[in-house]
């Protein structure tokens, strides 16, 4: 059976200290782990971040779809978890709180990742009339 797309980007982010390539060859990545708000099944969503202080900054952009992604629900359910962060921190595994940011907060994380990463204005524009949620990950 093939590698789905989220298991071969998660099984080359450990095998090369949170470095993958296309599409993603480049950009800071983090592993975020959260549990399944009916399930309790523990997953792991494979997303681009930025670094806000010491904490990251994470986008529900699920590439621009009219839906917000599953991991987004879960994280609001159930916020303290563990992230595995990319290369700048080796591969490191932190225990992190969720929160949402909401106006002003969110308004400047968002755009300053749309202009570090231009592809978000596309999702953005995609998911229309969806407003794409940012969460910040803080170390705890």
């Amino acid at each position: 059976m093939a590698e789905d797309f989220n298991t071969r980007v998660i099984r080359e982010f450990r095998e090369n200290e949170g470095r993958v390539g296309p599409p993603f060859e480049g950009a800071p990545m983090i592993l975020v782990h959260h549990r399944g708000r009916r399930t309790g099944t523990e997953h792991v969503a494979p997303l681009v971040f930025q670094q806000v202080g010491e904490a990251f900054a994470v986008f529900a952009s699920k590439a621009g779809a009219p839906t917000h992604p599953e991991w987004y629900a879960n994280l609001l359910a159930s916020p303290d978890t563990t992230a595995e962060v990319g290369a700048e921190h080796r591969g490191a595994e932190v225990a992190v709180r969720a929160r949402e940011l909401h106006g002003e907060e969110r308004d400047t994380v968002w755009e300053e990742q749309k202009r570090r990463s231009p592809g978000f204005a596309d999702y953005e524009a995609k998911a229309a009339p969806r407003v794409i949620p940012v969460l910040l990950l803080e170390p705890r």
